[in-house]
């Protein structure tokens, strides 16, 4: 029996095939799967680090494209049109009335509009002592004025702060008003008093008298064919001064 046992011990190992094969070639096989899923995993996660980065790319771009844009829509916003800037210039003996004089810029001794107004200038003084002036020069829509340009209107109807004052009358630049231009053609805002012997002003009033006058930027607004406006630009922004000068087409 020991014999047995001792042939039996010695020959079932060879005959048998061993238990731990498995276990052997387990480790093959699971590190050979390992492997695969490790080369997936780097796989994949490379793939989607090519993907972020070109989503990260595209955003950018997006980004930078939006940013293009506001920057060329921020450059090419127009500002306002230089043609609404003109010059105006308020002037008027002492003891006379008020002129309002219009140009195109500084160096223009043509006026594109000439108007004298039946305010006396103390008066006009007194009332921008308020802060607030609003001249209106109304004009009805008759058969012979309504196709004339707004400007070229010869006689209107004068209100100043709601009440009514007279007529302003469009007049044509004469040779004492285009010497005044040119006197003050380096100036574009101030205000003074220009020595007596000008010879500026209207029918009846003194060759001797001063003149005073203030001369500013104005934005000229036309808002149709039957009105047109022109407000003072205060130079002083602590200033509460306003002045402007409305045109208007009435249809009664």
């Amino acid at each position: 029996m020991t014999k047995i046992d001792s042939l039996r011990r010695f020959l079932l190992p060879c005959i048998t095939p061993p238990t731990n094969s498995t276990t052997v070639s387990s480790p093959g096989a699971t590190t050979s799967t390992g492997t695969s899923k490790k080369r997936l995993s780097t796989s994949l996660r490379d793939d989607i680090d090519v993907l972020d980065s070109a989503s990260s790319s595209a955003s950018s771009s997006e980004a930078t494209s939006a940013a293009a844009d506001y920057n060329l829509s921020a450059v090419t916003v127009p500002q306002r049109p230089s043609k609404t800037m003109v010059i105006g210039t308020i002037f008027g003996r002492r003891k006379g009335h008020v002129w309002f004089c219009v140009q195109h810029d500084r160096l223009s001794v043509k006026p594109i509009l000439l108007l004298e107004l039946s305010i006396a200038t103390s008066q006009l003084v007194h009332e921008m002592g308020s802060g607030l002036v609003r001249v209106a020069l109304e004009c009805p829509t008759r058969p012979e004025l309504k196709s004339c340009l707004l400007r070229s209107v010869p006689v209107w109807t004068m209100f100043c702060n709601g009440r009514k004052l007279g007529f302003a009358v469009r007049r044509s630049a004469n040779e004492d008003t285009r010497l005044m231009l040119k006197r003050l053609e380096s100036m574009t805002v101030g205000a003074g008093v220009l020595p007596s012997g000008s010879g500026l002003g209207g029918s009846g009033e003194s060759d001797t008298d001063e003149v005073m006058y203030m001369r500013a930027n104005y934005e000229h607004v036309v808002g149709s064919s039957d009105s047109e406006s022109f407000h003072l630009i205060n130079p002083d922004a602590n200033s509460a001064q306003e002045l402007s000068i409305f045109l208007l087409r009435t249809s009664s």
